[in-house]
């Protein structure tokens, strides 16, 4: 992809963050990773565990991953940085037993300008978020159950 004077992006060096992690995550790291002097707007998408979901409340949940998560991750991000004109990515994503309030999911762009960080950290998350092989698991109160996003 080339920016607005022509100069050819490297979608793999605006990448600079990319992890799957079973401690909490830090929305300030992700931040502080997308920083760039040349970056007008940056845009951040955080996901946390909710409360509820589907009208039921939600007891207990946790996240699995596939082994090859980080590299699909990784391949989603370099492909969201080539239809874009940003500057940087980052993604940061939960695994394990979480609680409600903890923070699933972190990504941020940045781009010279603000449109552009949003469109980019859109597609980053809808992207990852349907093709990157991370499952979740529900427990709700009335005693059911759910798997979200498997294959």
């Amino acid at each position: 992809m080339s920016d607005e004077l022509g100069t050819q992006v490297d979608a793999e060096a605006a990448v600079r963050l990319v992890a799957v992690r079973d401690v909490p995550l830090s929305v300030d790291e992700v931040l502080a990773a997308v920083q760039d002097p040349s970056a007008g707007g940056t845009c951040v998408f955080v996901g946390a565990v909710r409360d509820s979901d589907h009208e039921r409340s939600v007891d207990a949940l946790s996240y699995s991953a596939h082994p090859s998560v980080v590299d699909r991750l990784r391949g989603v991000a370099v492909e969201v940085a080539g239809r874009h004109p940003v500057t940087a990515l980052a993604a940061v994503h939960r695994v394990g037993e979480l609680v409600i309030g903890d923070l699933a999911v972190v990504v941020a762009v940045s781009a010279p300008h603000r449109g552009e960080a949003f469109d980019a950290c859109r597609d980053l998350i809808d992207t990852l978020k349907s093709t990157v092989p991370i499952w979740k698991h529900q427990d709700f109160s009335d005693g059911s159950q759910e798997w979200v996003g498997l294959p």
